[in-house]
């Protein structure tokens, strides 16, 4: 009769509870007292509103009641129950911000607001993770369950294993031993949250962080001035800025979460400026490293890369240059990538990142389309080899050369020694003339205008005789040697003198030597002919 009551109970039992929506559990917190009625645990923002509500009261007896305690024995949990609720509290205080926006009003837990993608979307929770912390080498959870106790209503509480959880996390999140060190009175509530200590340290964790960053920096850069190797003193200064601002970012971050625990409006901020800091720090590092070490290997410093006979070395140079770009750019975005992976510095802190990092990208990729343009660009220009450092070009009648190729601008100097900078993205879309492109062996033409009476044979012979003047081994081969009348108008005819050059960085200077000396020449020769070689004609005419 007793197995057949328990049978026909059974499916009455199991049909009771449905475990899609809640966890069943025969009781609740059996060794606490009866909620009190303003305690409301219907829906997790409920919870979460009473869990602070309890706290401002210093009402932890009854705020008890949000933990599952059935893992305690029942004559425990009336006195750990108040301890482990205030010790949360501690934890959620210091280590999280509340994202209300993100807590859900529904004694269901069905978030309608959740992305169609989410496989919960349009679904009741029996669970929701509210945030995740480190504890170890190992992440834990904060979570609310929804529990039906029996015949009662279901109520959300935390769940037994975040409950577990709780003494390791106070003791890693809790007030460390200098805070709890300090005076009462700096432990009151000051402004925004925050305790007085915390209004009084922040600032002095500042300072003295900048200190340590000036004082490694200030170091670094006075060894360097005493090295007297120069590797010694390349590796000084590439360590310089990286250890600076790491021994500035380090210091905080370690103060921040080991020596003084601040509470959650400061470490928002503070942990993830830190960890980009020691991010930044080590691909600076790592940046600089590759570069000492290029440097040291490929040595163009005493190399005038303008020279005819370096053409190899320009060519490495430009490569080398474009290594390096590539470098920095693989280097960013992997450093950029495990920042970003690091998922639970941003949801226990509430920022929701992750969650708009489409709309950031389209944000930074339209701010940043012309830098990246201009990267992709110079890149592009040491692939193709239109330009390479030291080449010899004439940009928009700038006769320079190129000295460098940088991530958004290519620098040039001029044969005055000024420096044209160009965005990198219009050098690769204007046409210019590259002299030492393939062959760096020339013909520079000398356009001189001539009276109609000009003798082209003699001035064939000044111009003989002039190349013969000049220096042999900037001219290339002689049989090149040319002059041809190209065009006429009412003043004259024009005269091409076709001068080979063997270097293209020093073919104009000889182009102008030759085209002085040529007028010089010309003119002596009317002179003495008493037959002129150049036009005579008045400004207004020729205007």
């Amino acid at each position: 009769m007793l197995v057949l009551l328990v049978a026909i109970a059974s499916p009455a039992t199991a049909q009771s509870c449905d475990i899609e929506r809640w966890y069943c559990v025969d009781g609740l917190n059996d060794g606490l007292d009866t909620a009190p009625d303003t305690l409301d645990q219907t829906t997790p923002r409920a919870a979460i509103e009473s869990l602070i509500f309890a706290a401002r009261n210093d009402d932890r007896s009854a705020a008890a009641h949000l933990l599952n305690l059935n893992a305690l024995p029942n004559d425990q949990q009336a006195v750990d129950g108040p301890k482990l609720i205030r010790q949360l509290e501690t934890i959620i205080a210091r280590k999280t911000i509340i994202d209300w926006n993100n807590i859900v009003d529904r004694p269901d837990g069905l978030d309608a607001r959740g992305p169609s993608e989410d496989r919960m979307a349009g679904q009741a929770r029996k669970s929701i993770l509210l945030w995740t912390l480190e504890l170890e080498d190992h992440p834990t959870a904060i979570r609310l369950n929804r529990v039906k106790p029996g015949e009662n209503d279901a109520v959300w509480v935390f769940a037994p294993q975040t409950v577990a959880d709780i003494p390791a996390l106070y003791e890693r999140y809790g007030p460390s031993p200098l805070e709890r060190w300090l005076p009462d009175a700096l432990k009151q509530n000051a402004i925004f949250g925050l305790m007085w200590w915390e209004v009084a340290g922040l600032p002095i964790l500042l300072l003295v962080s900048a200190l340590i960053g000036y004082l490694v920096w200030n170091s670094l850069g006075a060894l360097s001035q005493k090295a007297k190797r120069r590797i010694s003193r390349n590796v000084l200064n590439a360590v310089r800025g990286p250890a600076a601002t790491g021994a500035s970012t380090g210091f905080a971050l370690y103060v921040g979460a080991n020596l003084f625990v601040f509470s959650g409006q400061i470490t928002t901020w503070l942990a993830p400026v830190a960890w980009i800091g020691l991010m930044a720090s080590g691909l600076w590092l790592v940046v600089n490293a590759v570069e000492a070490i290029l440097d040291q290997l490929v040595d163009l410093e005493d190399t005038d890369l303008t020279q005819r006979q370096e053409e190899h070395t320009r060519t490495v140079a430009t490569r080398i240059a474009a290594a390096r770009r590539a470098f920095i750019v693989i280097v960013v975005f992997i450093g950029g990538g495990v920042f970003l992976s690091q998922t639970s510095i941003f949801q226990n802190l509430g920022l929701t990142l992750l969650g708009t990092a489409g709309a950031l990208t389209l944000v930074l990729g339209f701010a940043a389309r012309r830098v990246l343009g201009n990267i992709m660009a110079s890149l592009q220009i040491a692939l193709n080899g239109s330009a390479k450092i030291g080449d010899r070009i004439v940009y928009k009648d700038y006769l320079c050369h190129v000295e460098r190729i940088n991530f958004t601008y290519v620098q040039l100097r001029d044969w005055d020694g000024t420096r044209l900078v160009v965005p990198v993205e219009e050098f690769v879309s204007t046409p210019f003339e590259n002299w030492t492109m393939k062959e760096p062996a020339m013909k520079r033409i000398i356009k001189i205008k001539c009276a109609h009476e000009a003798d082209i044979e003699a001035l064939r012979r000044i111009f003989n005789d002039v190349i013969e003047e000049l220096d042999q081994d900037e001219l290339g081969d002689l049989d090149n040697v040319k002059v041809r009348v190209a065009d006429q108008d009412v003043f004259g005819k024009d005269v091409w003198f076709a001068l080979p050059c063997a270097d293209p960085n020093t073919s104009w200077d000889v182009a102008c030597i030759a085209r002085e000396r040529i007028i010089a020449k010309g003119a002596k020769l009317a002179n003495d002919r008493k037959t002129p070689i150049f036009p005579d004609a008045q400004p207004a005419e020729a205007a």
